[in-house]
Protein backbone atom coordinates (compact mmCIF):
# COMPACT_ATOMS: atom_id res chain seq x y z
CA UNK A 1 0.00 0.00 0.00
CA UNK A 2 1.45 3.43 -1.33
CA UNK A 3 0.06 6.55 0.09
CA UNK A 4 1.41 9.73 -1.63
CA UNK A 5 1.11 13.79 -1.04
CA UNK A 6 0.41 16.02 -3.53
CA UNK A 7 -0.68 19.37 -3.99
CA UNK A 8 -3.28 20.54 -6.06
CA UNK A 9 -3.26 24.88 -6.28
CA UNK A 10 -4.77 25.13 -2.52
CA UNK A 11 -5.41 21.70 -1.90
CA UNK A 12 -3.12 19.15 -0.13
CA UNK A 13 -4.35 15.38 -1.56
CA UNK A 14 -3.50 12.04 0.46
CA UNK A 15 -3.14 9.48 -2.62
CA UNK A 16 -3.51 5.97 -2.43
CA UNK A 17 -2.95 2.94 -4.41
CA UNK A 18 -2.28 -0.62 -4.33
CA UNK A 19 1.77 -0.14 -5.50
CA UNK A 20 3.59 -1.66 -3.14
CA UNK A 21 6.86 1.13 -3.34
CA UNK A 22 8.04 -0.63 0.31
CA UNK A 23 8.07 2.72 1.94
CA UNK A 24 9.63 2.46 5.59
CA UNK A 25 9.14 4.52 9.23
CA UNK A 26 11.57 7.24 7.73
CA UNK A 27 9.24 8.14 4.43
CA UNK A 28 6.11 8.14 6.60
CA UNK A 29 7.38 10.57 8.85
CA UNK A 30 8.79 12.85 6.01
CA UNK A 31 4.83 12.81 4.79
CA UNK A 32 3.92 13.67 8.14
CA UNK A 33 6.54 16.63 8.34
CA UNK A 34 4.70 17.70 4.53
CA UNK A 35 1.55 17.74 6.69
CA UNK A 36 2.46 19.62 9.85
CA UNK A 37 4.37 21.97 6.99
CA UNK A 38 1.36 22.40 4.85
CA UNK A 39 -0.40 23.57 8.62
CA UNK A 40 1.58 25.85 8.76
CA UNK A 41 1.41 27.61 5.52
CA UNK A 42 -2.51 28.30 6.07
CA UNK A 43 -3.56 24.90 5.17
CA UNK A 44 -6.79 23.67 6.95
CA UNK A 45 -7.94 19.92 5.62
CA UNK A 46 -6.78 17.44 3.44
CA UNK A 47 -8.65 15.65 0.67
CA UNK A 48 -8.46 11.58 0.30
CA UNK A 49 -8.14 10.66 -2.98
CA UNK A 50 -8.11 6.82 -4.55
CA UNK A 51 -7.65 6.41 -8.12
CA UNK A 52 -10.43 5.11 -10.32
CA UNK A 53 -9.52 1.84 -10.59
CA UNK A 54 -8.79 0.76 -7.36
CA UNK A 55 -11.59 -1.57 -5.14
CA UNK A 56 -11.86 -0.08 -1.57
CA UNK A 57 -10.54 -3.41 0.24
CA UNK A 58 -10.52 -4.14 4.00
CA UNK A 59 -6.73 -3.45 3.94
CA UNK A 60 -7.36 0.06 1.95
CA UNK A 61 -10.24 1.03 4.76
CA UNK A 62 -7.84 0.62 7.37
CA UNK A 63 -5.02 2.39 5.86
CA UNK A 64 -7.54 5.62 4.69
CA UNK A 65 -8.43 4.85 8.74
CA UNK A 66 -5.17 5.63 10.09
CA UNK A 67 -4.43 8.63 8.18
CA UNK A 68 -7.57 9.92 9.17
CA UNK A 69 -6.64 9.90 12.47
CA UNK A 70 -3.11 10.62 12.08
CA UNK A 71 -4.52 14.52 10.40
CA UNK A 72 -6.88 14.74 12.66
CA UNK A 73 -3.91 14.86 15.66
CA UNK A 74 -2.03 16.99 13.18
CA UNK A 75 -4.73 19.46 13.80
CA UNK A 76 -6.38 19.40 10.27
CA UNK A 77 -9.34 18.22 8.60
CA UNK A 78 -10.04 15.63 6.60
CA UNK A 79 -12.19 15.63 3.39
CA UNK A 80 -13.43 11.90 2.29
CA UNK A 81 -15.93 13.77 -0.75
CA UNK A 82 -13.91 12.43 -3.26
CA UNK A 83 -14.18 8.55 -2.15
CA UNK A 84 -17.04 5.91 -2.71
CA UNK A 85 -20.21 6.60 -0.34
CA UNK A 86 -20.17 3.04 1.04
CA UNK A 87 -16.65 4.28 2.02
CA UNK A 88 -17.62 7.68 3.36
CA UNK A 89 -20.26 6.48 5.89
CA UNK A 90 -17.57 3.35 6.67
CA UNK A 91 -14.96 5.74 8.01
CA UNK A 92 -17.83 8.48 9.08
CA UNK A 93 -18.85 5.68 11.34
CA UNK A 94 -15.64 4.60 12.55
CA UNK A 95 -14.38 8.14 13.53
CA UNK A 96 -17.17 9.02 15.03
CA UNK A 97 -17.27 6.43 17.46
CA UNK A 98 -15.19 6.31 20.77
CA UNK A 99 -13.64 3.04 20.82
CA UNK A 100 -11.60 3.06 24.06
CA UNK A 101 -13.64 2.64 27.48
CA UNK A 102 -14.38 6.08 29.08
CA UNK A 103 -11.86 6.93 31.94
CA UNK A 104 -13.28 7.28 35.13
CA UNK A 105 -13.16 10.26 36.45
CA UNK A 106 -10.54 10.10 39.46
CA UNK A 107 -10.97 12.41 42.64
CA UNK A 108 -10.29 11.87 46.12
CA UNK A 109 -13.12 12.61 48.73
CA UNK A 110 -12.43 14.31 52.12
CA UNK A 111 -11.56 11.64 54.78
CA UNK A 112 -14.65 12.17 56.70
CA UNK A 113 -16.38 11.63 53.42
CA UNK A 114 -14.87 8.96 52.24
CA UNK A 115 -14.88 7.05 55.82
CA UNK A 116 -18.78 7.79 55.64
CA UNK A 117 -19.51 6.49 51.77
CA UNK A 118 -17.48 3.41 52.70
CA UNK A 119 -19.47 2.83 55.99
CA UNK A 120 -22.76 2.97 54.14
CA UNK A 121 -21.78 0.86 51.96
CA UNK A 122 -20.69 -1.65 54.66
CA UNK A 123 -24.35 -1.11 56.15
CA UNK A 124 -26.47 -1.75 52.63
CA UNK A 125 -24.12 -5.43 52.26
CA UNK A 126 -25.14 -6.13 55.49
CA UNK A 127 -28.65 -5.10 55.28
CA UNK A 128 -29.08 -6.87 51.73
CA UNK A 129 -27.48 -10.16 53.55
CA UNK A 130 -29.63 -10.00 56.46
CA UNK A 131 -33.04 -9.30 54.37
CA UNK A 132 -31.49 -12.57 52.10
CA UNK A 133 -31.18 -14.38 55.33
CA UNK A 134 -34.96 -13.68 56.53
CA UNK A 135 -36.26 -14.56 53.05
CA UNK A 136 -34.49 -18.17 53.42
CA UNK A 137 -35.65 -18.70 56.86
CA UNK A 138 -39.66 -18.11 55.61
CA UNK A 139 -38.56 -20.33 52.67
CA UNK A 140 -37.51 -23.21 54.52
CA UNK A 141 -40.63 -22.33 57.06
CA UNK A 142 -43.01 -22.78 53.98
CA UNK A 143 -41.32 -25.47 52.96
CA UNK A 144 -41.67 -27.58 55.80
CA UNK A 145 -45.14 -26.31 56.25
CA UNK A 146 -46.02 -27.99 52.68
CA UNK A 147 -46.84 -23.86 51.12
CA UNK A 148 -43.32 -23.62 49.03
CA UNK A 149 -43.46 -23.52 45.24
CA UNK A 150 -40.57 -25.62 43.20
CA UNK A 151 -39.93 -28.29 41.03
CA UNK A 152 -39.31 -31.76 42.08
CA UNK A 153 -37.69 -32.43 39.60
CA UNK A 154 -35.25 -29.37 40.01
CA UNK A 155 -34.81 -30.71 43.88
CA UNK A 156 -33.95 -33.86 42.59
CA UNK A 157 -31.53 -33.09 39.77
CA UNK A 158 -29.95 -30.34 42.49
CA UNK A 159 -30.03 -33.50 44.97
CA UNK A 160 -28.01 -35.78 42.49
CA UNK A 161 -25.16 -33.21 41.46
CA UNK A 162 -24.70 -32.75 45.21
CA UNK A 163 -24.63 -36.41 46.29
CA UNK A 164 -23.32 -39.68 44.34
CA UNK A 165 -21.75 -37.17 41.26
CA UNK A 166 -19.38 -36.26 44.28
CA UNK A 167 -18.56 -38.88 45.58
CA UNK A 168 -15.43 -39.56 43.13
CA UNK A 169 -13.28 -36.57 43.83
CA UNK A 170 -14.34 -37.00 47.88
CA UNK A 171 -12.55 -40.30 48.00
CA UNK A 172 -9.73 -39.67 46.37
CA UNK A 173 -8.45 -36.54 48.00
CA UNK A 174 -10.03 -38.15 51.50
CA UNK A 175 -7.82 -41.51 50.94
CA UNK A 176 -4.88 -39.09 50.23
CA UNK A 177 -5.03 -36.85 53.12
CA UNK A 178 -5.80 -39.58 55.54
CA UNK A 179 -2.32 -41.31 54.03
CA UNK A 180 -0.58 -37.49 54.28
CA UNK A 181 -1.80 -37.16 57.90
CA UNK A 182 -0.63 -40.88 58.86
CA UNK A 183 2.83 -40.25 57.15
CA UNK A 184 3.42 -36.60 58.71
CA UNK A 185 2.28 -38.00 62.09
CA UNK A 186 4.49 -41.39 61.58
CA UNK A 187 8.00 -39.04 61.15
CA UNK A 188 7.41 -38.25 64.80
CA UNK A 189 5.99 -41.30 66.25
CA UNK A 190 8.41 -44.06 64.75
CA UNK A 191 11.20 -41.95 66.64
CA UNK A 192 9.31 -42.68 70.16
CA UNK A 193 8.62 -46.18 69.23
CA UNK A 194 5.12 -45.41 69.51
CA UNK A 195 3.92 -45.69 65.36
CA UNK A 196 1.17 -48.45 65.89
CA UNK A 197 -0.52 -44.79 67.35
CA UNK A 198 -0.21 -43.77 64.01
CA UNK A 199 -3.81 -45.33 63.79
CA UNK A 200 -5.40 -43.28 66.42
CA UNK A 201 -4.15 -40.40 65.57
CA UNK A 202 -5.27 -40.58 62.05
CA UNK A 203 -8.66 -41.83 62.94
CA UNK A 204 -9.26 -39.33 65.60
CA UNK A 205 -8.07 -36.28 63.20
CA UNK A 206 -10.22 -37.56 60.73
CA UNK A 207 -13.34 -37.96 62.11
CA UNK A 208 -13.12 -34.84 64.34
CA UNK A 209 -12.53 -32.00 62.20
CA UNK A 210 -10.25 -33.12 58.83
CA UNK A 211 -12.49 -34.78 56.84
CA UNK A 212 -15.57 -32.32 57.34
CA UNK A 213 -13.02 -29.54 56.41
CA UNK A 214 -11.53 -31.25 53.41
CA UNK A 215 -15.51 -32.02 52.14
CA UNK A 216 -16.09 -28.45 52.65
CA UNK A 217 -13.65 -27.38 50.31
CA UNK A 218 -13.98 -29.77 47.91
CA UNK A 219 -17.90 -29.00 48.16
CA UNK A 220 -17.08 -24.81 47.91
CA UNK A 221 -15.41 -25.31 45.18
CA UNK A 222 -17.83 -27.71 43.40
CA UNK A 223 -21.10 -27.01 44.35
CA UNK A 224 -20.58 -23.30 45.85
CA UNK A 225 -19.58 -22.35 42.55
CA UNK A 226 -21.56 -23.81 40.37
CA UNK A 227 -24.63 -22.53 42.20
CA UNK A 228 -23.26 -19.41 41.84
CA UNK A 229 -23.08 -19.39 38.48
CA UNK A 230 -26.40 -20.88 37.61
CA UNK A 231 -28.05 -18.70 39.65
CA UNK A 232 -25.84 -15.73 37.59
CA UNK A 233 -26.54 -16.62 34.27
CA UNK A 234 -30.05 -16.95 34.94
CA UNK A 235 -30.02 -13.17 36.26
CA UNK A 236 -27.96 -12.55 32.90
CA UNK A 237 -30.85 -13.88 30.81
CA UNK A 238 -33.53 -11.93 32.25
CA UNK A 239 -34.54 -15.50 33.84
CA UNK A 240 -35.00 -14.26 37.75
CA UNK A 241 -36.88 -11.17 36.81
CA UNK A 242 -39.25 -13.47 34.96
CA UNK A 243 -40.11 -15.46 37.91
CA UNK A 244 -40.50 -12.71 40.39
CA UNK A 245 -42.66 -11.43 37.19
CA UNK A 246 -45.15 -14.51 37.34
CA UNK A 247 -44.93 -13.82 41.76
CA UNK A 248 -42.85 -17.22 41.96
CA UNK A 249 -40.46 -16.64 45.45
CA UNK A 250 -37.10 -16.76 44.40
CA UNK A 251 -36.43 -17.99 47.56
CA UNK A 252 -38.48 -20.72 47.27
CA UNK A 253 -38.17 -21.79 44.32
CA UNK A 254 -33.83 -21.36 43.42
CA UNK A 255 -32.61 -21.36 46.95
CA UNK A 256 -34.25 -23.76 49.54
CA UNK A 257 -33.71 -26.70 47.28
CA UNK A 258 -30.07 -25.53 46.59
CA UNK A 259 -29.72 -25.32 50.63
CA UNK A 260 -31.60 -28.73 52.01
CA UNK A 261 -30.06 -31.05 48.84
CA UNK A 262 -26.64 -30.00 50.50
CA UNK A 263 -27.19 -30.00 54.10
CA UNK A 264 -28.66 -33.62 53.80
CA UNK A 265 -25.81 -34.86 51.72
CA UNK A 266 -22.67 -33.08 53.41
CA UNK A 267 -22.82 -35.35 56.39
CA UNK A 268 -23.01 -38.64 54.40
CA UNK A 269 -20.00 -37.05 52.57
CA UNK A 270 -18.13 -36.31 55.90
CA UNK A 271 -18.65 -40.56 56.94
CA UNK A 272 -17.31 -41.53 53.67
CA UNK A 273 -13.98 -39.66 53.98
CA UNK A 274 -13.92 -40.57 57.26
CA UNK A 275 -13.70 -44.22 56.17
CA UNK A 276 -11.15 -43.80 53.08
CA UNK A 277 -8.85 -41.57 55.41
CA UNK A 278 -8.89 -44.50 57.58
CA UNK A 279 -8.35 -46.61 54.88
CA UNK A 280 -5.35 -44.24 53.57
CA UNK A 281 -3.38 -44.44 56.71
CA UNK A 282 -3.92 -48.02 56.41
CA UNK A 283 -1.33 -48.00 53.48
CA UNK A 284 1.29 -45.63 55.50
CA UNK A 285 1.06 -48.34 58.78
CA UNK A 286 1.30 -51.08 56.77
CA UNK A 287 3.64 -50.02 53.77
CA UNK A 288 6.13 -47.87 56.75
CA UNK A 289 5.52 -48.90 59.96
CA UNK A 290 5.73 -52.38 59.15
CA UNK A 291 2.15 -52.59 61.12
CA UNK A 292 -0.34 -55.43 60.37
CA UNK A 293 -3.18 -54.60 59.21
CA UNK A 294 -5.09 -56.26 62.10
CA UNK A 295 -3.18 -54.47 64.71
CA UNK A 296 -3.78 -50.74 62.93
CA UNK A 297 -7.75 -50.99 62.76
CA UNK A 298 -7.98 -52.76 65.94
CA UNK A 299 -6.02 -49.37 67.55
CA UNK A 300 -8.30 -47.27 64.31
CA UNK A 301 -11.85 -48.61 65.96
CA UNK A 302 -10.80 -48.17 69.46
CA UNK A 303 -9.91 -44.53 69.11
CA UNK A 304 -13.56 -44.18 67.27
CA UNK A 305 -15.49 -42.68 69.60
CA UNK A 306 -18.99 -41.09 69.00
CA UNK A 307 -18.45 -37.40 69.92
CA UNK A 308 -15.42 -37.25 67.37
CA UNK A 309 -18.05 -38.31 65.28
CA UNK A 310 -20.70 -35.63 65.80
CA UNK A 311 -18.64 -33.09 65.76
CA UNK A 312 -16.98 -33.73 62.40
CA UNK A 313 -21.07 -34.15 61.22
CA UNK A 314 -21.98 -31.06 62.95
CA UNK A 315 -18.94 -29.00 61.35
CA UNK A 316 -19.99 -30.67 57.48
CA UNK A 317 -23.84 -28.82 58.50
CA UNK A 318 -22.44 -25.71 59.25
CA UNK A 319 -20.20 -26.02 56.33
CA UNK A 320 -23.11 -26.92 53.98
CA UNK A 321 -25.01 -24.33 55.32
CA UNK A 322 -22.55 -21.67 54.56
CA UNK A 323 -21.63 -23.14 51.32
CA UNK A 324 -25.12 -22.95 49.80
CA UNK A 325 -26.05 -19.96 51.35
CA UNK A 326 -22.40 -17.77 50.11
CA UNK A 327 -23.48 -19.63 46.36
CA UNK A 328 -26.92 -18.67 46.23
CA UNK A 329 -26.65 -15.30 47.82
CA UNK A 330 -23.50 -14.44 45.31
CA UNK A 331 -25.16 -15.52 41.75
CA UNK A 332 -28.67 -13.99 42.60
CA UNK A 333 -26.45 -10.91 43.10
CA UNK A 334 -24.70 -10.66 40.17
CA UNK A 335 -24.68 -8.19 37.26
CA UNK A 336 -26.21 -8.42 34.23
CA UNK A 337 -22.86 -9.20 31.89
CA UNK A 338 -21.04 -12.75 31.48
CA UNK A 339 -17.86 -10.81 33.47
CA UNK A 340 -20.08 -10.56 36.31
CA UNK A 341 -20.98 -14.10 36.36
CA UNK A 342 -17.47 -14.98 36.53
CA UNK A 343 -16.76 -12.46 39.69
CA UNK A 344 -20.08 -14.24 41.57
CA UNK A 345 -18.64 -17.66 40.89
CA UNK A 346 -14.98 -16.49 42.31
CA UNK A 347 -16.44 -14.65 45.35
CA UNK A 348 -18.81 -17.23 46.16
CA UNK A 349 -15.95 -20.05 46.57
CA UNK A 350 -13.75 -17.26 48.52
CA UNK A 351 -16.70 -15.98 51.00
CA UNK A 352 -17.66 -19.79 51.46
CA UNK A 353 -14.05 -20.69 52.33
CA UNK A 354 -13.46 -17.92 54.43
CA UNK A 355 -17.02 -17.91 56.42
CA UNK A 356 -16.31 -21.61 56.95
CA UNK A 357 -12.54 -20.42 58.92
CA UNK A 358 -14.51 -17.90 60.58
CA UNK A 359 -17.55 -21.10 61.74
CA UNK A 360 -14.68 -23.33 62.57
CA UNK A 361 -12.63 -21.24 65.01
CA UNK A 362 -15.84 -20.60 66.96
CA UNK A 363 -16.95 -24.12 67.14
CA UNK A 364 -13.56 -24.90 68.08
CA UNK A 365 -13.46 -22.35 71.24
CA UNK A 366 -17.52 -23.15 72.17
CA UNK A 367 -16.76 -27.43 71.76
CA UNK A 368 -13.49 -26.08 74.12
CA UNK A 369 -15.73 -24.55 76.80
CA UNK A 370 -18.13 -26.89 76.72
CA UNK A 371 -15.38 -29.43 77.28
CA UNK A 372 -16.58 -31.79 74.33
Amino acid sequence: MTVELKKNNQELLLSFSDADNGEDDDALNSLLEQIELWKKDGGKNVTFVLPENINASTLLTAQIFKWAKLVKNVGLSYNFSSLPDNLQQMLALALNVENKPPLKNKYSLPILDFLGKKGLDVFLQIKRALSFIHETNLSLIRFFTGKAIFRRNDFLFIFADCSYKAVGIISLVSFLVGLILAFVGALQLRTFGAGIYVASMVSIGMTRIMAAIMVGIIMAGRTGSSYAATLGTMQVNEEIDALKTLGIKISDYLITPRLLSLVLTIPFLTMLADVLGIFGGAVVGVAFLDISSSSYFDFAIKALSLKNILVGLMHSVVYGIIISLCGCYEGLNAGRDADSVGKATTSAVVTALVWMIVATGILTVLLEVADI
